[in-house]
């Protein structure tokens, strides 16, 4: 999860800086890289998977980090948009721990579900 963090944060703040973009713009290419980045972590870190990653298990994958991936989009809009005064990157950090509950449920019961 905090590679996937990493990852999510950087891709922010380089959209941010150096694209220009507005946070919440940056926050959708920052959630799209930090995905493949969790799926590869959490396959080999998180679940110790010695299986080879296949197409399925990166469809499950996507759907439920899709899912997580929106519960942290709408509480970061809604921090931004409640407290605009807060950093951005704060706001994701906030909503990063909310939707890790979520996430973790999908991948350990539905994603990688007896595989390891």
């Amino acid at each position: 999860g905090l590679i996937a963090l990493a990852c999510d944060a950087s891709l922010l703040q380089f959209g941010i800086l150096v694209l220009g973009l507005s946070p919440l713009a940056a926050r959708l290419i920052a959630i799209s890289g930090a995905m493949v980045a969790g799926w590869l972590a959490h396959r080999r870190l998180t679940f110790s998977l010695t299986a080879p990653p296949t197409l399925g298990e990166f469809s499950r994958y996507s759907a439920t980090a899709w899912m997580a991936a929106a519960i942290n989009y709408i509480a970061f809009a809604a921090v931004l948009h409640v407290l605009p005064a807060t950093h951005p990157l704060t706001a994701l950090v906030f909503a990063s721990i909310l939707a890790t509950f979520f996430a973790y449920i999908g991948m350990r019961y539905r994603v990688f579900r007896g595989k390891a």
